[in-house]
Formats: structure tokens, C-alpha cells, sequence
């Protein structure tokens, strides 16, 4: 009996299972053995106007340098300005020993005083010949004599007072001054130092910071196939006065006023075969310093029409050929070669082999395997701070 009562709980399970079983197998579709389309991050390439920017070596310059040289000779009483600092036009740098001038200054001015006396004694003296010539007193001889003593007498006030705008110059020299404005070097004499005229007594450098030169080189050939390209119709661009000029400095920073390009030598060096550019950048700040090492970015035209992909999506071969995935509509991929050209920021210009409208692979390459079927997902680029969240 027990065995019995048992039958009817082995006989239920069985049957369960077998219409489970039938009722799985009649909901399953006929393609249930198929995997899903396989999800890949993809852009889709738009032709655009991207600008040709050189990114080029260069080193700052000051736009003048003065080297403050005495113009009289004499001991140094005092230095005025402070060593690096601003100064303008026309401030005082140094004192020279002022006495000697002042007591030429005031011998030329006596000078003066009698050769103006002398003068007026010669033309009182000339008058009265000249009254006594008409009244046939005097002889000729007389006269012409009068006439000569007041001729001489004149050169000698002019002589005199040449001599004493020379003295007084001078003295105003005595005070060395700042032949333009701009930053100020370092002293180089001191107070109680014997000066002169000469070419060695450099008194200190100033040197004009603001707006500053940017001096830079590029390969003649990068030059040359830029010039053609532009005659060609390939890029655009303006005259050279109007290229923008900006800086990046050694930390990855663009610095935050830009300039404009002055010339380009029409000489190669045939040393390195660069030519050399020269771009005017302000420096209301003084960031910019000579000799300052930076990276000058010129733009130099606009390509038209240019394909741009981000770096990720060009892959490399065996052989170093770059090459790039492309979902076609049907849900395959074509692993096609194509041309890289210059980078921009994160993206670089695909030259040949992609077309407009063509959804490029950007991300999900692990993903890829034979004979599946992908789909594509809209790529966004992920931002550092992103990045560093994520790996944190």
C-alpha cells in the first residue's frame, strides 16, 4: 500500500516537465541559435573646414635692446633706477660728477659776456667811421677797418655762444638717461666708476618686452608644398599679415594672447634648410621673457572639405599601414587601408579612403569577430576627469 501512494508522486514530475519542455520549444523563434548584433561606438565622417596649423619651434625676443653707454666722460655719483626693473624714456639711470660741467657752462657764458661787449664796441665804433666816411672826414681805409672789427667781433659772440650750448649740453649729459622704455638689466658699474665715451663703457641693457618677437624656423620644403597648395586651390588662406600667431609653453598650456606673423625671410639657411619666421605676440604681463623656448602654432591656410577621425579609430597593420573600420548599412564591417594626415588636437585628417557619411569605428575593437553582425552606438569622447574616475 505505501508503494501505492507513492506512484502518483513519481508520475507528476515527469509529466511537468515534459510540457514545460513543450511549451519552451513552441514559443522559441526559428532564429534562437543566432547571437545578437554585437555593439560598436562609431562617428559618422563629415566633411568640414579644418585650419592647416604648423606647429613649429621658436624662442622669445625683445623688440629693442638699448645699451645705455655715457655720452660725456666723468666719475659715476649715483645710480638711480633699480636693477630689473620698468622704466620709460627719458628717466634718469646715473649721475655723472656734475661740478666740471657746471663751471664750463658758466666760463662760456663770460665768454659770451665779453665777446658781447666787444661786439657792441665795434658796431658803436662802426657807426661813428661810417657818420665821418659820409661827411668826408674819415677814409675808406677807416671804414673798411670798422666793418671787419664788427664782422670779427659777431663771429666771435656766435663762437661764444656756440660754446656755451655745447657746455650746457653737457652738463645735460651729466645725467645718463633711458634711450627707450622697456625692462632695465643689471648695473653694470657702480657708483665712484670713471666713465668715458668709449665703446667698452656699456652702463646697463634695456630691453623692450611688450609687445615681444617670436622667432621661429620651418623646414623650406613644408614652406613650399603649403605655397603650392595654396596656388593649387587645395587650401585657403589669407595674406601672411593677417596668420594668427599663438604659443604654447613646455606644460601643455596655450598662452592667452595671441599675435600676428610679420615675415618670412626669403633666404634658406644652408646649414639646416629652415627658413626663419618672425611673429609679434603682446606682453602686458611680462610672461614672456627672452630667450623663453615655445612652440608657435601659425596657422597657415584652411583645407576644405577635410575628413577628420579621432586616433582610436586609425588602427596599424604588420606593416605600419594605418587602416580604419567601416559599418556598412548591412551590419558588417570593411577593414579598409586608408591615407593619415596631420593630427588636430585628438583627431587626426584621413587623407584617402573615407567618404562622407560613412560610420567609422571608434570604439569596441575587442569586440570584433568573424561573421558577427554589429551595430553602431553614437561614440562620445570620454573627458580626463571622466577617465580618472573611471580608473579610480
Amino acid at each position: 500500500m505505501p508503494c501505492e501512494g507513492l506512484k502518483p508522486f513519481r508520475f507528476l514530475p515527469a509529466v511537468a516537465i515534459v510540457a514545460a519542455s513543450l511549451g519552451l520549444f513552441s514559443a522559441s523563434p526559428a532564429n534562437a541559435n543566432e547571437p545578437p548584433p554585437v555593439a560598436l561606438g562609431v562617428i559618422t565622417a563629415q566633411a568640414e573646414d579644418l585650419p592647416v596649423v604648423a606647429n613649429l619651434p621658436g624662442r622669445i625676443a625683445p623688440t629693442r635692446i638699448a645699451e645705455v653707454r655715457p655720452r660725456v666722460s666723468g666719475i659715476v655719483v649715483e645710480r638711480v633706477f633699480e636693477q630689473g626693473s620698468l622704466v620709460k624714456q627719458g628717466d634718469v639711470l646715473y649721475r655723472i660728477d656734475p661740478a666740471p660741467f657746471r663751471l664750463r657752462v658758466q666760463s662760456a657764458e663770460a665768454t659770451l659776456k665779453r665777446g658781447k661787449a666787444t661786439q657792441l664796441q665795434a658796431r658803436q665804433q662802426s657807426d661813428r667811421v661810417t657818420e665821418l666816411r659820409e661827411r668826408n672826414v674819415a677814409s675808406a681805409q677807416q671804414a673798411d677797418n670798422a666793418v671787419a672789427t664788427l664782422a670779427q667781433a659777431d663771429a666771435d659772440v656766435a663762437l661764444a655762444e656756440a660754446n656755451l650750448a655745447s657746455a650746457k649740453l653737457d652738463l645735460e649729459y651729466s645725467e645718463v638717461r633711458a634711450p627707450i622704455s622697456g625692462r632695465i638689466g643689471r648695473a653694470l658699474i657702480t657708483e665712484g666708476a670713471l666713465v668715458g665715451t668709449g665703446a667698452a663703457d656699456v652702463l646697463a641693457t634695456i630691453q623692450q618686452l611688450d609687445p615681444v618677437y617670436a622667432d621661429f624656423t620651418q623646414s623650406a620644403g613644408e614652406l613650399l608644398a603649403l605655397r603650392r597648395a595654396l596656388k593649387v586651390g587645395a587650401l585657403t588662406g589669407g595674406d601672411a599679415g593677417s596668420a594668427e600667431v599663438k604659443l604654447m609653453f613646455d606644460n601643455g598650456s596655450i598662452y592667452g594672447h595671441p599675435g600676428k606673423l610679420l615675415f618670412s625671410e626669403a633666404t634658406v639657411d644652408a646649414t639646416t634648410g629652415q627658413v626663419t619666421l618672425r611673429g609679434q605676440l603682446p606682453n602686458p604681463d611680462g610672461d614672456l621673457l627672452p630667450g623663453m623656448y615655445v612652440r608657435v602654432m601659425l596657422e597657415q591656410g584652411i583645407q576644405s572639405d577635410a575628413i577628420a577621425v579621432p586616433q582610436q579609430a586609425i588602427q596599424r597593420d604588420g606593416s605600419g599601414r594605418p587602416q580604419v573600420y567601416i559599418l556598412k548599412p548591412d551590419g558588417t564591417l570593411e577593414l579598409r587601408v586608408v591615407r593619415a594626415g596631420r593630427t588636430i588636437d585628438t583627431r587626426q585628417v584621413v587623407e584617402t579612403g573615407v567618404k562622407p557619411g560613412e560610420q567609422v569605428v571608434t570604439e569596441g575593437f575587442q569586440k570584433i569577430r568573424p561573421g558577427a553582425k554589429f551595430t553602431g552606438e553614437p561614440w562620445k569622447p570620454v573627458s580626463a576627469a571622466q577617465s580618472s574616475d573611471r580608473q579610480g
